[in-house]
């Protein structure tokens, strides 16, 4: 293996691991088989199995805030702004199965650190919408709100429409849709006079 970057092999071994098994069912003696490395040459890099999930972890938050950061265009419309980084984030989460995975261990389990896991990614996305609607509101776009509440409801709104939505209906609702109620529960409540 000389020349092999055996840290980015255990990472993507163990993001893939942790994608398809959750964090519960991931195992270093796992991680080191997906590997084909060593369980010992792990622990060369990382001290447990925490610190190798919250190196994956920190890693996705850090390609979450670049979608997020391309989805805002500075000079347009707060609203279309919003939609791009939402509908960012909703791409993102579908590309990223380990979010997936850890969304369903939170729901099934209750595992602590998958729950920490979706707390951090939630956690960016909130200070991000927090930031855009405090801007808006400077920008006189919309009217002045709490925007720590503003922004929970909106992301809250937005995965019920377009996750929550798909588990009881047939017909999971488009993005035109998606988009329309949120401006029919949105921008008219919101958008400055």
């Amino acid at each position: 293996m000389a020349g092999v970057d055996r840290r980015a092999l255990i990472l993507k071994a163990a993001t893939q691991s942790f994608a398809q098994f959750g964090y519960k069912a991931t195992t270093m003696d796992l991680v080191a088989k997906i590997a084909n490395v060593g369980k010992g040459t792990i622990y060369t890099f990382f001290k447990t199995k925490e610190d190798l999930f919250d190196e994956i972890v920190r890693k996705a938050l850090h390609e979450l805030k670049s979608v997020l950061d391309e989805g805002l265009h500075e000079g347009e419309p707060f609203f279309d702004n919003l939609f791009r980084v939402l509908g960012a984030l909703l791409e993102f989460r579908s590309d990223h199965e380990l979010f997936i995975k850890l969304q369903q261990e939170v729901r099934d389990i209750g595992t602590a650190k998958a729950l920490d896991g979706t707390h951090r990614l939630e956690g960016l996305v909130l200070e991000y919408l927090q930031r855009h609607i405090e801007t808006g509101v400077a920008n006189g776009e919309i009217k002045p709100c709490d925007p720590e509440i503003v922004s929970y409801a909106m992301l809250k709104m937005y995965v019920a429409l377009t996750t929550d939505w798909n588990k009881t209906h047939a017909t999971p609702l488009n993005k035109t849709q998606i988009q329309d109620h949120l401006m029919l529960f949105f921008a008219d409540g919101l958008r400055g006079g």
